[in-house]
Order: C-alpha cells, then sequence, then structure tokens
C-alpha cells in the first residue's frame, strides 16, 4: 500500500467527535446550571442528528486511547479524541451508540453522567447494571470491564513487559466483548468460545462488531512491532479465530472497517504481523467486500505458499513466509484493476500452482495433492477405483476433512464414489477423530454429525467425559443436544460412570433432549454429589408422575440451590402434597437457613391444605397476648408478612385465620396491613 494514503475519518464524523469530547469536557469542568452546557449540548445534538438522516444508529467503540467510528479507528495522538477515550474507558464502556430521535435533553443528561470521574466515585458505570447504561431511550452505553483479566500464558510471571501485558490486555478485551461477559463472571479465551459467540451475533448489531472490529485493527497493528511470549500467543490465538469464523461472519466485519484505504491498511498491518493464514482468509474478505477481484490461480499459489511456509522443509518454511507476505503486499499496491490477474500472467499462475516445489525435503508421497485430486475426480465421473477408499482416509488423516465435506456439497448426482465418500465419512471414528482435536472444529463437526446419525453420540460423549476445556465440553453438550431423543438410549446407557461430573453432563444432556417416559432420575437424587442431585432433581420434575417424590427429596435436600428449586416448585403448584407439609415446616422454622429461603417455605405452606400448615402459619404469625389477654403480632419481619400472606391465600375462611387478619389490618404499620389487605375484599 503506497505510503502516502492513510485511512481518515469523513469529516462529519470527526466533527461529530470533536463536539462530543469538547461537550463532555465542558460539563467536566464547570458546575450545573452554567450558561455553555445547554449549547455545547445542543451542538452534539445537532452534529448527530445530520449524521443520522441516512442511518438509522450511530455507534462508535472505545479503546484505551482511541475511538472506532464506522470501522476506522481515530489517531491515538489526537489530543481532543485521544481524551474521549480515555475518559469513556476509564467509566469501563465498551461502545455508545447514538439512534435517530435523540434530543437534547437526553444528550444533555448523558454528557451529565459521564462528566463525573470514575475514579471521584469508585464506581464506574460499566458496572452500574443495564438499566443504568440503558437509561435513554436514544442514548445507549455498552459495559466492557477488564478487572481481573489474564491469559494462561501469564501464569507464573512476575511481572509481563509492557508489550506482552497490552498483548494479553487486547486479547481478553477482545474475549469479553465477543462474549459479553459480565465484570466479575469468568471470561473463557478459546478461540473457538470466541468466534462462535460472533458468529452467533445478528447481522446489525453496529455497536458490537464496532468494538469487535476496533480489538482487530488494534491487534493486527500490535502484531507488526510486538515480540515476546504473549505476542507470539496473541498471534496463534488471533489465527485460529480467524480460521474458526464463518466466511460471511469474517466479511462482515471486514465491511465494518470503513473506506476502501482503511480496509486496505487493516490487511497491510494482517501481512506485517499475524499468522499466514490469517492473512489469506483476512485477504480474501477484504476482497469480496471491496468487489475486488483474486484469481483463483493466485488463490492457489498463495495457498501453497502458505503450506510450504506452516509445514514445509525447515529450510523452505522462511523463504515462503517471507514470499507469500510480499506477494500480498504487491496485490495491496496495485489492487485497483478489476482483474489483477490478467492474460497471460493468470496462465502464468496456473502453471506456477501446478508446479512442483523446489527445494522441498524428500518425502514418500511426492505429491501432498495427490489424495485430494483422487477424491475430486472420483466425484466428477462418479467411478470408484482401487485407490479411492485410501485417498478419503489419508485427505481425512491429514485434516481435510472440511474439504472432503464441501466436495460431497457440490455433488449434484449421487453416484457411486459419493456413497462411497459418505460412507467413508459417516463412521464414529472420524467423529471421534474431529471431537479429539484441540481446538474442537465444531462447524465441521455441525456437519458431520448428521450423515454419521446415532452413532455419533457414543464417541462424542467419550470425548466430552475427558474434555478439560470449558468451551470443547459446551459445545459438545450443544452439538449432543441437537441429536435429540434418538441418543436417549446410549446418554442413559452410560450413567453407571462412577464420575459425577460424567453423570452431571449425561443428565444434563437428558434434560435437553427430554428423557423416555420411563426414565426415573431417583436414584440419582441421593447422589453424594449436589451438583448431580440437583440435575436429577431437573429431570425427574419433568415426569407429572414423580413430581411429588420429586419435591419431597428436593425440599430434604441440604443443597441451597436444590432446596430453593424444590421450593419454587411448590410454590408453583396447584396444591402442594402432604407429604412436603412437614418439612416446609421445618424449613420456615430453620434459623440456620437464609431468610430468603425461610421466605420461600412459608410462602409455599399457603398453597398447603394439610391442618399443619394453617398451624404452622398461625404460630408465624402469633407474638404471643398483651396484658389484657389479647393476641398480638411478632415484630415486623420478611417471614411475618409473607406468613399474613399465605394466610390469605390458602385460608381465606378460616375462622382463626380470619382473626389472625383481622388483627393485623388493624395494625399501625402500613406494611402489615397491605399483607392482610385481602382479607378485607369480598
Amino acid at each position: 500500500m503506497p505510503s502516502r494514503e492513510r485511512a481518515t475519518l469523513s469529516r462529519d464524523l470527526a466533527d461529530f467527535l470533536v463536539e462530543l469530547s469538547i461537550a463532555l469536557h465542558k460539563h467536566a469542568m464547570y458546575p450545573q446550571g452554567h450558561p455553555s452546557l445547554q449549547p455545547a449540548a445542543a451542538a452534539v445534538t445537532r452534529r448527530a442528528a445530520l449524521l443520522l438522516e441516512d442511518r438509522a444508529t450511530l455507534s462508535l467503540g472505545v479503546a484505551r486511547h482511541q475511538l472506532v467510528i464506522e470501522g476506522v479507528a481515530t489517531d491515538p495522538k489526537h489530543p481532543v479524541l485521544r481524551e474521549l477515550a480515555a475518559r469513556l474507558h476509564r467509566h469501563h464502556l465498551g461502545a455508545v451508540t447514538f439512534r435517530r430521535g435523540v434530543d437534547v435533553s437526553e444528550v444533555a443528561d448523558a454528557l451529565k453522567t459521564l462528566a463525573v470521574e470514575a475514579e471521584r466515585t469508585g464506581r464506574p458505570l460499566g458496572l452500574e447494571g443495564a438499566e443504568r447504561l440503558a437509561a435513554w431511550p436514544h442514548v445507549q452505553l455498552y459495559a466492557l470491564t477488564y478487572e481481573r483479566l489474564e491469559l494462561a500464558e501469564q501464569e507464573g510471571r512476575d511481572r509481563p513487559a509492557e508489550g506482552d501485558a497490552r498483548a494479553a490486555q487486547l486479547w481478553v478485551g477482545l474475549a469479553r466483548a465477543a462474549l459479553a461477559t459480565a465484570p466479575d463472571a469468568a471470561t473463557p479465551t478459546e478461540p473457538a468460545v470466541i468466534a462462535e459467540a460472533i458468529d452467533a451475533r445478528p447481522k446489525g448489531d453496529a455497536a458490537y462488531d464496532q468494538v469487535i472490529v476496533g480489538y482487530l485493527l488494534q491487534i493486527a497493528a500490535e502484531l507488526k512491532t510486538a515480540g515476546g511470549t504473549e505476542a507470539a500467543a496473541l498471534r496463534r490465538r488471533t489465527s485460529r479465530l480467524i480460521r474458526t469464523l464463518k466466511p460471511e461472519t469474517l466479511r462482515r466485519l471486514v465491511e465494518m472497517g470503513g473506506d476502501f484505504v482503511q480496509r486496505r491498511q487493516f490487511v497491510a498491518d494482517v501481512t506485517d504481523g499475524m499468522a499466514v493464514d490469517a492473512v489469506l482468509d483476512i485477504l480474501t474478505a477484504a476482497a469480496e467486500t471491496a468487489q475486488e477481484t483474486i484469481s483463483h490461480s493466485l488463490v492457489r499459489l498463495l495457498s501453497k505458499l502458505a503450506a510450504h511456509a506452516e509445514a514445509g522443509a525447515e529450510p523452505v518454511r522462511p523463504q515462503a513466509d517471507v514470499a507469500l507476505r510480499e506477494q500480498v503486499r504487491r496485490l495491496l499496491e496495485g489492487w485497483t484493476l478489476p482483474d489483477p490477474n490478467p492474460g497471460a500472467y493468470g496462465t502464468a499462475l496456473q502453471r506456477m500452482a501446478r508446479s512442483a516445489p523446489v527445494a522441498t525435503a524428500p518425502r514418500e508421497d511426492r505429491n501432498a495433492a495427490e489424495p485430494d485430486r483422487i477424491v475430486a475426480m472420483a466425484l466428477e465421473i462418479g467411478t470408484v477405483g482401487p485407490r479411492l477408499g485410501p485417498a478419503i482416509d489419508q485427505v481425512v488423516s491429514d485434516g481435510r476433512l472440511e474439504q472432503l465435506l464441501d466436495a460431497l456439497d457440490a455433488v449434484t448426482a449421487e453416484s457411486a464414489a459419493s456413497e462411497l465418500v459418505r460412507g467413508r465419512l459417516a463412521t464414529g471414528d472420524v467423529v471421534r477423530r474431529v471431537a479429539n482435536r484441540e481446538p474442537v472444529d465444531f462447524k465441521t463437526l455441525e456437519r458431520l454429525v448428521p450423515l454419521v446419525g446415532v452413532a455419533a453420540a457414543a464417541p462424542l460423549l467419550d470425548v466430552l467425559a475427558t474434555a478439560e476445556s470449558r468451551g470443547a465440553r459446551r459445545g459438545l453438550l450443544a452439538q449432543l443436544a441437537k441429536m435429540g431423543p434418538a441418543i436417549a438410549a446410549t446418554v442413559i446407557a452410560r450413567l453407571d460412570d462412577p464420575r459425577w461430573y460424567v453423570i452431571r453432563n449425561l443428565l444434563t444432556v437428558l434434560e435437553e433432549i427430554g428423557p423416555p417416559p420411563d426414565f426415573s432420575a431417583v436414584p440419582f437424587m441421593r447422589h453424594v454429589d449436589a451438583r448431580v442431585r440437583l440435575h436429577a432433581l431437573k429431570l425427574q420434575l419433568k415426569r407429572p408422575e414423580g413430581r411429588d417424590e420429586a419435591l419431597v427429596a428436593g425440599l430434604a435436600d441440604q443443597d441451597p440451590r436444590t432446596l430453593r428449586l424444590a421450593l419454587g416448585l411448590a410454590i408453583a403448584v396447584e396444591r402442594c402434597p402432604d407429604a412436603a407439609v412437614p418439612l416446609l415446616i421445618s424449613r420456615a422454622t430453620d434459623r440456620a437457613l437464609s431468610t430468603d429461603l425461610r421466605v420461600l417455605a412459608i410462602r409455599a405452606l399457603g398453597h398447603a391444605v394439610a391442618p399443619a400448615a394453617l398451624e404452622a402459619l398461625l404460630q408465624l404469625t402469633s407474638g404471643g397476648r398483651t396484658l389484657f389477654g389479647r393476641d398480638k403480632l411478632p415484630p415486623k419481619s420478611p417471614e411475618l408478612l409473607v406468613a399474613l400472606g399465605a394466610l390469605v391465600a390458602g385460608w381465606p375462611q378460616n375462622p382463626r385465620a380470619q382473626a389472625r387478619l383481622a388483627r393485623a389490618a388493624a395494625s399501625g404499620d402500613r406494611d402489615i396491613r397491605h399483607a392482610a389487605a385481602a382479607h378485607d375484599q369480598p
């Protein structure tokens, strides 16, 4: 790319950001009511309204020292915009969106809120919760915090170098932005999990895409000059992320890169810093987004160079790496032709792509692409030869299963060859190979499992039992859930496993697919591990005939989560079973339990018809007698208020309950009167 070209903001966008920064600075400097504040808010509103005439929303992503608006990153050295980015970043904000219809009062109030320094309050806006960030109809703030973030590679190191810390921060910031995790939540950093989250985001979420693109731009720029352990880890992770993203998602993100110059700058930065496979993926996406042409021959040539750079002989790797990056740079310099590979040049590229590499180490299979060609030819002519089976196995073994699936999808008429290819792929062994790779290629697995059918469940369950990554387990559980009730028998047959976490995962799968009518989870409701008991209770509650038994077992459980689930069900049912009443009474009066659990137990007593439930509620609402022998209420408490409500709900016609409610209705405390208010209704 020519050095004189530089990606810049449009004049309108730049003026808007400068106006916003000035207005925010004034709100931070002047007291409320100062005559300079209203004109500043009006100027921002006017600029925003002009920009929103031809767009529904206007979003800007926030980095530490720069902003990203419509895919273009601002200059981190610009003093006014740098200050605006820093102020928003100190509030732990990841993006700000203005919507069509924004008015001066909203902007003024938002500026007033943002002007308060986070250090002064000790509570950045990003930690205030969703309601606080969405306080205005046409101005939306998005939280993004960086507390307690680190990569696995940092463990065991005393003080990382500044560059390493920057690389780690960029990656974890990207992960948190992609997954939209809460500030106190653990953030998975596996590239496959991040890619899945970005793929799942619906098209048109401009604020989300702005933040993701902003991080990719910063990562590409960082990798141009960064070195060290974390930079190498960042390069590997980013490469895996880009390789895992769906092509349409990658095109969507590259398209957010603003104008043509900005996209070329992004590709140029990628060329200098990222792994070669990421360079090719982003180059292709940028070409499609810009509607530029890259010939198949050139793509094949660059792919061949990438293969040599990644897995070629030792002397060839650096040469291939340098050659590929140089070819991409030269392509960017001339990327204004309608076809950059015309005429004789295209013919030469075809010949170069077909020719054997030079200076490669001797190998038994002289042409690495031979198995792929055998399969492609067989599918094209529909004929099966003796070498087709081994060729299919070789392609799978080399990790090129996705290409085989693409070739099968392209078949227009079934033949003996396509049946053989499909039969070789549709096996549990192939599923096991894909699922055992790290990271798991879930996109390929999603395409493969429907071909294999129920037989895919066993290898997936085997890998699930040993998977150490939370992201891998989550993806495998999702894949198993998609297979539906047909795999229930396979899952149930494995429930005799002695490992608690395996049983928990199996019960989770049964929850998702729905257990067979004759399956009972009662044996697992007595398991030594509370997590297993919780999932067993959820399963048993799905069976109407086993619900009462499950409810009683849950109320007797000592695990707070299981007990809370059972109490919620006791409240939800129309009539609580009599066998559960003694347990509810015990829970309602157990001072060792938290107040909220006792309150749930008291409320559930209002859904029971057993006399013991009435006696318990009367006891809970009795404070003894006065000196004159009249009944009195105990001191106000959550338990008293809920018990009065339970009497209203369960025993409105009972004389003893009516007397107690009448006493509460005459109380001088408004809350107590309100709890018994239904007593006066017909």
